[in-house]
C-alpha cells in the first residue's frame, strides 16, 4: 500500500517557482529542488514529473500568476492613464522591495528564448495577453483624452511592455531606485 502524501502540491511548485526564478533551470539541481519544496525525490517524481516537467508547470503558473496580477493592477485605477501608471510604478516598487529581485518568465526567456516550442508557447500566450490589456487601457486613455490621439495603441502596448521588461531587467541587474523610476517616467512620457 501507498503511503499517503504528507505535502501540499501547491506549497511545494511555489517553492520550485522560487528555485528555478533564483537559479534558471540548468542551475537548479534535483537536490536543490527537493530540498526547497520540502519533498523526497520520488515524490518530485510521481507528483510532477522529471525535473523539466516540474519547470514547465513552475513557469505555467508563475506566468498565469504574474499576468492575471498585471491585469489586475492595470485595471484597478480611476483611469485608464491612472492603471497604467500603476502597473508600471508598482513593477519599479517591487523591484525596489527585492534585494535580489528575480522573474522565472525572463530568466526562461533569457535561458532557452525560442528554442524550446513548449517554453516559447507558455511566453508567447503571456505576452500577447499583457499586450492585450495594455493595449485596450491606452485604447481606453486615448478615447478619454489622457494621452496623445496620435498614439498608435499598439505600438504603445508593445513599448510600454518592453519598458516593464527592461525594468526587471534592470533592477537585476542592480540598477538604483532613480534609474528604475526613470525608465518609468520615459514610459508614460512616451504615451503624451
Amino acid at each position: 500500500m501507498a503511503r499517503p502524501r504528507e505535502f501540499d502540491d501547491d506549497t511545494a511548485l511555489l517553492a520550485a517557482i522560487k528555485v528555478f526564478s533564483d537559479l534558471g533551470f540548468e542551475g537548479s539541481s534535483t537536490d536543490a529542488l527537493t530540498r526547497a519544496m520540502g519533498i523526497g525525490r520520488q515524490s518530485l517524481y510521481d507528483t510532477f514529473g522529471d525535473k523539466w516537467r516540474l519547470y514547465l508547470k513552475a513557469l505555467q503558473r508563475y506566468t498565469a500568476d504574474s499576468i492575471s496580477e498585471q491585469i489586475r493592477v492595470l485595471n484597478r485605477g480611476p483611469s485608464a492613464l491612472k492603471g497604467l501608471e500603476a502597473h508600471i510604478y508598482g513593477a519599479v516598487n517591487s523591484a525596489i522591495a527585492d534585494p535580489s529581485p528575480s522573474c522565472l518568465g525572463i530568466s526562461a526567456i533569457c535561458e532557452f528564448g525560442q528554442s524550446n516550442p513548449e517554453l516559447a508557447m507558455i511566453s508567447e500566450t503571456a505576452s500577447r495577453t499583457l499586450l492585450s490589456a495594455l493595449e485596450r487601457r491606452i485604447s481606453e486613455a486615448k478615447r478619454e483624452g489622457e494621452i496623445g490621439s496620435d498614439v498608435d495603441a499598439r505600438e504603445a502596448a508593445v513599448f510600454f511592455g518592453a519598458a516593464l521588461i527592461g525594468i526587471k531587467v534592470a533592477a537585476r541587474a542592480g540598477a538604483s531606485s532613480e534609474h528604475l523610476r526613470a525608465i518609468a517616467r520615459m514610459a508614460l512620457r512616451s504615451l503624451r
